[in-house]
């Protein structure tokens, strides 16, 4: 057994874990290599519909013989009553996806605590990740704050900004999103311990709170700027479901893109119009305002292709427009 303590080694609190993808594991992790007594591990069973391209935390969880719980719902009564036959001091939430209700936050003296993968009060709610990336936005964060009621509306323990590049994605921002959560909470967790965090009320005037996204909302609308598609295929793009467009009646993903920094007149062409070939396999698309520049698409049911291969039997044409769902 890999989870010891030394020789006349204090026990210290008792902790319960809910968590789930990388940000849960590594949390996870670094809770297991700070010797507290962890009692429970709650996390979820993998979705078969879900691309799963995070470590396990019930291996983890497994790994050091942890208890790992997997409920459907951590609400109900028989569940509550097994967290309180375990009578953590303190439960911790890294991306666990239920809301934990009042009844079940009851049972730790001290409560519970979320990390959010934003700057709250901005983005509460579902999918921040992808929302700030669909939204343009330059920065985002992560939050350790209490937990309430409402979804990520508890006072702030602390926070760490995070930098957004124009080429990020997804995957690269909440590869992100992962190293500074589990940096906040190592440098945070001295303080939680000690009871002298110094929290900061949140300005509800100031939230925005955002729905969970579906495959569904991936598709693309050419009308809009070349920008607004760019942010929206980088924030669905692999391991995501993807942004998508029609031609012909046939369902085409958009993997990769970049924008054209040529500029140029438009010349009145229809959005979604398929202008040219060029470097490296792309193809040059017009939109409400601008050129995109299109890099590796993939019709449904086929594989990933450079965006230029779909010139070669796959029946677009120069010339022809993106968006139709029909012949």
């Amino acid at each position: 057994i890999r989870y010891q303590r030394g020789p006349g080694k204090a026990v210290g609190m008792k902790i319960a874990v809910f968590a789930y993808q990388d940000i849960g594991y590594e949390c996870l992790k670094f809770l297991i290599e700070t010797d507290e007594k962890i009692v429970a591990v709650v996390t979820h069973e993998d979705d078969p519909n879900e691309e799963i391209w995070f470590r396990s935390v019930a291996d983890l969880a497994r790994e050091y013989r942890l208890p790992v719980y997997t409920p459907a719902s951590p609400n109900i009564e028989s569940f509550i009553n097994l967290m309180r036959n375990h009578s953590p001091d303190l439960i911790f939430s890294f991306y666990y996806r239920r809301l934990l209700s009042k009844e079940l936050l009851s049972i730790s003296p001290m409560g519970g605590i979320n990390l959010h993968g934003s700057l709250l009060p901005k983005y509460r709610g579902r999918c921040p990740v992808n929302w700030v990336l669909i939204n343009g936005e330059s920065e985002t964060g992560v939050t350790l704050h209490d937990m309430v009621e409402k979804a990520d509306a508890g006072d702030i323990l602390a926070q760490k900004r995070v930098t957004i590049d124009l080429d990020d994605t997804a995957f690269s921002l909440a590869r992100k999103i992962t190293s500074a959560g589990v940096q906040l909470l190592k440098e945070t967790w001295p303080m939680i311990k000690s009871g002298s965090v110094r929290k900061i009320h949140q300005d509800s005037v100031l939230a925005r709170t955002f729905g969970g996204r579906r495959p569904e909302d991936g598709e693309v609308h050419w009308n809009q700027s070349a920008m607004a598609i760019y942010n929206l295929i980088r924030a669905v793009t692999h391991p995501y479901p993807g942004a998508f467009t029609h031609y012909d009646g046939r369902k085409i993903y958009l993997w990769s893109a970049r924008l054209d920094p040529s500029g140029g007149d438009l010349n009145g062409v229809d959005p979604g119009t398929i202008e040219a070939v060029v470097e490296q396999g792309g193809l040059l698309v017009i939109t409400g305002l601008g050129r995109l520049i299109l890099r590796k698409a993939q019709v449904e049911g086929g594989t990933e292709i450079s965006a230029s291969e779909l010139l070669s039997g796959q029946g677009v044409t120069l010339g022809s427009r993106f968006g139709k769902r029909s012949l």
